[in-house]
């Protein structure tokens, strides 16, 4: 085996990630704190063609240094928007016909490996607080709740792993 060389990975430049189609994926990040999550976050966007990122709340907004650091210049390639508050993002989406569900550990969660997304639906993914989760009235809002099943001791994920983990599953499910 040989390693790929970055030259041979056919990447592509910021116009043509503008121009290229979608996965019909958003990503809403709430009140979420490290701006290293934020920054992988969005090279997670950007690996998988998400549409939008929500930043809602406290999480900070490009541009910034920290954010960079992780980010790789993918807050130059996938398209954001700061909202101070994630209740009106989410209201709009639905609006929209947008199929928005919590990342969150509820009562009646649906786990990650059964939740089977419909073709052809738009879907935003909620993730919250590194401490405190996903909000109440978010949740409230929401039309489910995807949980990503934990066997360990502390059943809690960093957002940035819990974002790769959840995108990668509904981008498998719906792009390829």
């Amino acid at each position: 085996m040989r390693k790929i060389a970055n030259s041979e990975l056919n990447r592509k430049n910021t116009e043509e990630f503008k121009e290229a189609a979608k996965t019909p994926i958003i990503i809403i990040l709430d009140d979420v704190r490290s701006l290293h999550n934020i920054g992988s976050v969005f090279r997670t966007a950007d690996a998988f063609l998400v549409e939008k990122i929500y930043l809602c709340g406290i999480t900070a907004t490009p541009p910034n240094k920290e954010i960079h650091k992780t980010a790789l210049g993918a807050t130059e390639t996938v398209d954001w928007e700061y909202q101070k508050e994630v209740i009106d993002v989410i209201k709009s989406l639905k609006n929209q016909d947008v199929e928005v569900l919590a990342i969150e550990q509820v009562e009646n969660s649906v786990f990650l490996q059964d939740f089977e997304p419909i073709n052809g639906k738009k879907y935003a993914l909620v993730f919250g607080n590194e401490v405190k989760g996903v909000a109440q009235e978010a949740i409230d809002l929401c039309s489910g709740t995807i949980e990503i099943p934990q066997l360990g001791t502390k059943h809690s994920l960093n957002i940035s792993v819990s974002a790769g983990i959840v995108v990668w599953d509904l981008f498998k499910k719906t792009a390829l």
